[in-house]
C-alpha cells in the first residue's frame, strides 16, 4: 500500500465582490502531494495549478498567504483535467493522508460539484497526521501548525511553506518520522455518510470506541435512535445501567456514564454535526474513565441543570 499525501489551497468568495456559492464555498486552485511506498520512503510527486471558475477575485488573505495571484491561476488547468490525472497518479492501492481533516473533505466537496464520479460510496479512512503528530509527541488533544510539528522535529526547511506542495513535503516528512504503532489510529471523513444502519461505522482503538451514524432528518430523530442513545460495553458487550443519564450543557454534545461490572465506568459523548444535505448525524465516542473523572462529569451535569432552572426562573420573572 502507497501513502498519498496530499495537501491543498483554495481560494473564497471575496464580500461584496463576488457571493459565496453554497455547494463550494472554498475552489480548489492547487494541488500538491507526494507518493510514499510501503517503507515510507518518497519515491513520486505531484503539482498542478488549477484554474478557478467559480471565484474570479483572489482573496486578500488567501493571496497573502500563499503568494499567488489571478495571473498565476490563469496559467492552471481545469480542475476535472486535473483531478482525473491525479487519481490515476494515485493508483489503486493506496490511503489519504493530510495535516488536519479539512483538505480531504473539500476535495470530495469539489469533486462533486463538478459532477465528477464520487471517491468512495462510504465514509472515507485516512491518516491525519496532524493527530498523529499530537499522539506521537503530545497530549492526543492539542492540535499543532505544520511549521512548529517541523522545528519540533528539527527537520530541514529546504522550502518555503503555505504552498500545496511545500506543505504535502513537509506532511511526508513529519510521517516518515512517526513510529509504525502510531498509524493505526486512522481518521474517518464524513463527506459521504452511511447510507444504512448497517453500514455504520463502529471502530475500536486502542482506548475508545468510534461510532458514526447514518444520516437523520433532525436532531430529534437522530436523539430517539436506539443506536444513537445505547450504551453498550464495547469490550464484553453487555447492556449497561447508566449511572449518569444523557445530558447537555450546551445543546450540541451529549454526555452520560454508564457502569460495567467487569470494566468499569464507561463515558459516551455524542456529538451532532449538520451534513451536506442539512440533515444531521451523529459521532459517538465511548471510553472508559475513572471514578474521579465521573464524579467531574456528574458536577457539569449539575452545573447544568442549576443553569437551566436558573434561565427558566428568569424567564418567569420577566412574564
Amino acid at each position: 500500500m502507497n501513502y498519498i499525501v496530499l495537501d491543498l489551497e483554495w481560494n473564497q468568495s471575496n464580500t461584496g465582490e463576488e457571493p459565496e456559492v453554497k455547494e463550494i464555498p472554498f475552489e480548489i486552485i492547487d494541488i500538491g502531494a507526494i507518493k510514499l511506498n510501503s517503507d515510507r520512503s518518497m519515491i513520486d510527486e505531484f503539482n498542478q495549478l488549477i484554474k478557478p471558475t467559480v471565484y474570479l477575485h483572489m482573496h486578500k488573505i488567501t493571496s497573502k498567504l500563499i503568494h499567488l495571484h489571478m495571473r498565476d491561476l490563469q496559467k492552471g488547468r481545469p480542475f476535472k483535467e486535473v483531478m482525473n490525472e491525479f487519481l490515476e497518479w494515485c493508483g489503486d492501492d493506496y490511503i489519504f493522508c493530510t495535516w488536519g481533516p479539512l483538505d480531504l473533505y473539500e476535495m470530495q466537496r469539489n469533486i462533486r460539484y463538478y459532477q465528477m464520479n464520487s471517491l468512495s460510496d462510504v465514509p472515507l479512512r485516512f491518516l491525519d497526521i496532524q493527530k498523529l503528530f499530537s499522539i506521537a509527541y503530545e497530549d492526543s488533544k492539542s492540535r499543532r501548525s505544520l511549521e512548529y510539528a517541523i522545528d519540533f522535529l528539527k527537520i530541514e526547511k529546504d522550502i518555503p511553506f503555505h504552498r500545496a506542495f511545500s506543505d504535502a513535503y513537509y506532511t511526508a516528512k513529519i510521517l516518515q518520522k512517526l513510529q509504525e504503532e502510531v498509524l493505526v489510529n486512522y481518521s474517518i471523513d464524513t463527506f459521504v455518510l452511511p447510507g444504512t444502519r448497517e453500514e455504520e461505522v463502529h471502530v475500536l482503538f486502542h482506548n475508545y470506541m468510534k461510532y458514526i451514524s447514518r444520516e437523520f432528518a433532525d436532531k430529534q430523530q437522530a436523539l430517539e435512535d436506539r443506536e444513537v442513545i445505547s450504551t453498550k460495553c464495547y469490550l464484553c458487550h453487555r447492556n449497561l445501567r447508566k449511572k449518569i443519564r444523557w445530558f447537555t450543557p450546551n445543546g450540541k454534545h451529549y454526555y452520560s456514564v454508564a457502569v460495567c461490572p467487569v470494566h468499569g465506568f464507561m463515558k459516551s459523548k455524542i456529538r451532532l454535526r449538520k451534513s451536506e444535505n442539512d440533515g444531521v448525524y451523529v459521532v459517538k465516542t465511548s471510553k472508559f474513565i475513572s471514578e474521579e473523572e465521573c464524579l467531574k462529569i456528574q458536577q457539569k451535569r449539575d452545573e447544568a441543570k442549576e443553569h437551566r432552572r436558573l434561565k427558566k426562573k428568569s424567564g418567569k420573572t420577566k412574564n
